[in-house]
């Protein structure tokens, strides 16, 4: 997908005649062709895999919950300080039917 959208792009340059973002009109186009140059080396050596750092269950919650408990607080004292100042106060709704 991302090296269609870099075709699209290089032929669109070429046909505008511009080199890039907003060149001048007389530049000769740029070819914009994407590589991936992040898995081979320069002289096309595969590079090893990346150190994979486990992610474990204890990361995820001691990021999730206090982000999830001061979120709770955050809304908790936005919604004191609207009702506080009469912009938006709950109605009592009375099922007594």
């Amino acid at each position: 997908m991302a090296a269609a959208a870099g075709r699209l792009l290089a032929a669109a340059a070429a046909r505008s005649g511009r080199a890039g973002w907003g060149g001048p009109r007389g530049a000769p186009a740029v070819s914009l062709v994407p590589s991936r140059s992040a898995t081979v080396t320069r002289s096309g050596a595969i590079l090893p895999k990346p150190v994979k750092t486990p992610f474990g269950l204890l990361r995820v919650f001691s990021v999730v919950i206090p982000f999830l408990y001061v979120g709770t607080q955050i809304s908790k004292n936005f919604a004191a300080l609207l009702e506080e100042h009469d912009i938006f106060v709950p109605e009592d709704d009375d099922d007594d039917d």
